[in-house]
């Protein structure tokens, strides 16, 4: 059963933890608001369609910045712990500090699965239809691609013609076994394009050994030829850059198709392991304010060490972005862009735990 202590302490987190994430989610609906309206300020959007829109996107945005909440829980939950002078009475029941820290990281961590396991889910949802609505007001709504068990499927519309481009398999600048359909406007088929290879660097294709196939000049071989289109090998990637629309299975599928085709798969390794190291990231945040907010004297001001726990935070965020941008370049491993930042970070913690609970 759980005792009183541990009780109230968790209570007491609880409590922190939702006024902390109130306030996270209010400033990210104020700020992403904004961002909405501008987007739509020049289309026939509903008056109250931007608001539909950031409370859809909302949740993916907080899930992000999860870290600093637990963090900043944390140091406030302190700040209240000493300010009643509890922790001295904790220590009267032979409560100590390395216990408080595992009551509370035990907490963070179970807390932090079910973050994952729903909020996540949950999120990553809202997020895909909120990219779907918004879809339908980008201006560039008609240059669409995606990717199925069939390969990579490009819709682009470019000199009043259709082009609906299939590739077999994608590999960096290159596609191999492709094949070209254009239409008029009203979707009269003119011509039919079967390409061996091309070189998609840039939007305008080199197309290798293309076989064309019209209804007035019928079979003509074109050993390289240019091909004008909307895309290039780096737009075709950031089309399919935003996993956190996608959940478990949503994933799981898409690098099961990407495989097919020989698409990279690194940034849906990348992302899986984001998910699968996330309750350890928030468990460390957590461990590592209370460090910070136990190695306070007394008679130091706590504002001051808010606002360096704060900073320490941001470069902690900011080393597990970077660590993960050479994971997606692939200057290193998978595994160890991800969890090699957070096994850092765990040692430092492990060593200000060998003194905390001296204090």
């Amino acid at each position: 059963m759980i005792k009183v202590y541990q009780r109230y302490l968790i209570t007491s987190f609880i409590k922190t933890l939702l006024i902390v994430f109130s306030i996270f989610f209010s400033l990210v609906i104020i700020l992403n608001i904004f961002e909405e309206v501008s987007y739509l300020k020049e289309t026939d959007a509903n008056l109250f369609f931007p608001f539909f829109l950031t409370l859809l996107n909302s949740p993916s945005v907080v899930y992000e910045t999860f870290p600093f909440i637990f963090f900043i829980s944390t140091q406030f939950l302190f700040i209240k712990l000493l300010d009643k002078e509890e922790l001295d009475i904790f220590k009267k029941v032979s409560l100590s500090n390395i216990k408080i820290i595992y009551i509370l990281s035990l907490f963070s961590f179970i807390t932090s699965l079910l973050i994952v396991i729903i909020f996540y889910n949950l999120s990553s949802n809202l997020k895909f239809i909120y990219l779907d609505l918004k879809n339908k007001y980008s201006k560039d709504n008609k240059y669409l691609a995606v990717v199925t068990e069939n390969g990579l499927w490009i819709k682009d519309e470019i000199n009043n013609n259709i082009n609906i481009i299939n590739a077999e398999r994608i590999d960096g600048n290159t596609l191999y076994e492709i094949t070209i359909n254009q239409f008029t406007g009203n979707y009269d088929n003119f011509n039919n394009i079967l390409v061996d290879e091309a070189n998609i660097e840039n939007k305008n294709w080199i197309l290798k050994n293309a076989n064309y196939s019209s209804k007035n000049l019928g079979v003509e071989n074109s050993k390289n030829t240019i091909f004008e289109t909307n895309f290039d090998s780096e737009q075709i990637s950031k089309l399919f850059s935003d996993l956190s629309s996608l959940n478990f299975i949503e994933l799981n599928n898409l690098k099961s198709e990407y495989s097919k085709i020989g698409y990279s798969i690194t940034n849906i390794n990348i992302h899986f392991h984001k998910i699968i190291s996330y309750p350890i990231n928030l468990t460390i945040m957590t461990v590592f304010g209370c460090i910070i907010m136990l190695n306070i004297k007394r008679n130091n001001s706590k504002i001051f060490h808010l606002i360096l726990g704060t900073l320490c935070s941001v470069i902690i965020y900011y080393i597990n972005y970077f660590s993960g941008l050479l994971g997606e370049n692939e200057k290193m491993p998978e595994f160890l862009a991800i969890w090699l930042p957070l096994m850092l970070i765990s040692l430092f913690c492990l060593i200000g735990l060998v003194r905390i609970n001296e204090k």
